[in-house]
């Protein structure tokens, strides 16, 4: 990996929120893409994966902080996402897992952990099942296996602005100005973000059961109660995958999932303190 000074700018986040400087950041190319990459504090590696139209910064800046004093946090931001350009490659979890193994052989890391939040949720998943050699364990926030396992409000347009699990027109707004600020592209958010829909059918595909049963490493699914997964789908990943855990957060939607450090800090280390 290239490094470089700090990127320029703050978290999108209030300035009440802890934050942390970058040890390093730079770029990884893998198959086109030029991958934005920062690396926090040392230890064994722990990779975060951001949910889609996020970034490093809006989605973990409350969870870097405390992860990583014993730990080597690995931000990657995937195709398209923050510092990330997008190309004509396809978005799926094949391509981003290819990319998250990249960057993995950059810093020299044979395995890590993995932790995702909703597409990096099932970008960590796809690690887990087609490169099982580079995995020590995963964390799955808001993250699905089969498309109806959905809640019923996402197949519903007329309830969008009522629903208790949609994001909020100020999350969209976050989103857009997260990505008028750090993409080489800042003109495309409406474009990508119509790229990104449309690949949902491939993401909504899954894993079948025999893929799913076949994980070897820990697994450990968070889900809020108001997510975009329903809670029964949620059981039904904890019984899919063997020796896996479940926490569901109380109170806590699909956008608020990595936000609430209060409630999910103390169920991660729980696990990654007994890998």
């Amino acid at each position: 990996m290239t490094t470089t000074d700090a990127p320029a700018g703050t978290t999108a986040q209030p300035t009440d929120e802890p934050t942390i400087q970058p040890t390093t950041t730079g770029y990884v190319e893998h198959e086109g893409v030029r991958l934005y990459v920062e690396t926090y504090g040392q230890g064994a590696p722990l990779v975060l994966l951001h949910g889609g139209m996020l970034s490093i910064d809006l989605d973990f800046a409350t969870l870097v902080p405390d992860l990583a004093r014993t730990r080597t946090v690995v931000g990657i931001e995937l195709q398209g996402h923050g510092r990330t350009a997008d190309t004509d490659r396809p978005v799926s979890y094949a391509s981003h897992a290819g990319d998250v193994v990249a960057v993995l052989d950059s810093l020299g890391h044979e395995r890590a952990t993995v932790l995702g939040h909703s597409m990096g949720a099932g970008t960590a998943l796809e690690l887990a099942v087609r490169h099982p050699d580079r995995v020590d364990a995963v964390v799955a926030v808001s993250g699905s296996v089969r498309k109806e396992g959905l809640h019923p409000d996402l197949g519903d347009p007329s309830v969008y602005a009522t629903s208790p699990i949609m994001p909020t027109a100020d999350d969209f707004a976050a989103m857009r100005a997260e990505y008028e600020r750090l993409s080489p592209h800042p003109e495309r958010f409406d474009a990508f973000m119509l790229k990104l829909n449309e690949a949902q059918e491939g993401f909504f595909a899954g894993w079948s059961d025999a893929e799913l049963a076949g994980v070897r490493c820990p697994v450990l699914f968070v889900q809020g109660d108001r997510d975009f997964t329903t809670v029964d789908h949620a059981a039904l990943m904890l019984r899919l995958v063997a020796g896996s855990q479940l926490a569901v957060l109380p109170g806590t939607t699909h956008m608020d999932a990595t936000r609430k450090p209060d409630l999910l800090l103390p169920v991660l280390h729980r696990f990654l303190d007994g890998l």
